[in-house]
């Protein structure tokens, strides 16, 4: 499919003609390629997979990002349900102390674009999970509602995540007033900022990619970014010079916010996601 779809929608949507297309490595939602122009010019191409047709919702929060924030993204050039075109940053995903702090500069700075209320205009995605995004003024609802509780429904329907998982998940859920508490205000994050959605060129951040937008606490992505550890202490003392840090991340909400990613890893992989899903039940006593 992609051997049609990819020279077609370059021709027909760009007026150029395809040299090449080769296969990348990475695309949740889509199979990856880059395409070199018949000039010379290098793009990425992403072809939907059968039944999935999310590309243009990536296309929407790249373009998102890129008109509303400087954080750096591919400019995106066409998207589609099944076809996304956009442009080849250079960078490799490891990061040099200074670049982390420039990670921290541009993320401190997303952070810092806010709006009246939790959630976002439309739906985004998560991976090539649908991340519902009602607005809404209580971040404790948005949080249990439309992340913690979504997520868990949808996993437990999948086969992945079994009744009594999800009673527990339940359950903690009920208790999230008291654990969360409501930050002001809400704000934009990238929501999905692990080491290869990052490329650096010497010390500096080149793009973010596959972003998962929405306004929400910001510390979400803190507790992210440290579950994977895509970043060190670098990027950690930086943004707390900038905006600073609550002790209570560290002691209750980066576990508490990481149960969302968790889940999510739990829809797609199962195994060990599940049990990292049980710790954190476990260790909120639910």
């Amino acid at each position: 499919m992609a051997e049609r779809i990819v020279p077609e929608g370059v021709e027909a949507h760009l007026g150029e003609r395809l040299k090449s297309a080769r296969p990348m490595g990475g695309g949740c939602i889509g199979e990856v390629y880059r395409v070199e122009l018949e000039d010379g010019t290098p793009l990425v191409a992403k072809v939907d997979r059968e039944g999935e047709s999310h590309l243009d919702r990536e296309a929407y929060m790249l373009r998102y990002l890129r008109e509303n924030s400087d954080l750096p993204v591919p400019e995106v050039y066409h998207g589609s349900e099944t076809l996304l075109l956009m442009e080849f940053v250079e960078g490799t995903s490891r990061f040099s102390e200074e670049a982390e702090h420039h990670a921290a500069d541009l993320l401190a700075a997303l952070h810092g674009i806010t709006a009246d209320t939790y959630g976002h205009e439309r739906d985004t995605l998560i991976g090539s999970l649908n991340q519902p995004n009602p607005l809404m003024e209580s971040w404790t609802e948005f949080f249990r509602d439309h992340r913690l509780l979504y997520i868990a429904n949808v996993a437990h329907e999948a086969g992945r995540l079994p009744m009594e998982d999800l009673r527990r998940t339940e359950s903690l859920a009920e208790r999230l007033d008291d654990l969360v508490g409501e930050p002001n205000p809400p704000a934009l994050i990238h929501g999905d900022v692990w080491s290869a959605n990052v490329l650096a060129k010497g010390d500096r951040i080149t793009a973010f990619l596959d972003p998962a937008i929405y306004h929400a606490d910001p510390e979400i992505e803190l507790a992210f970014i440290s579950l994977f550890d895509s970043f060190g202490n670098a990027f950690l003392e930086r943004y707390a010079k900038i905006r600073g840090i609550d002790n209570a991340f560290f002691e209750t909400r980066r576990d508490l916010y990481n149960l969302y990613p968790l889940l999510v890893h739990t829809y797609y992989f199962g195994g060990g996601y599940l049990g990292s899903v049980r710790s954190t039940l476990d260790q909120f006593g639910a």
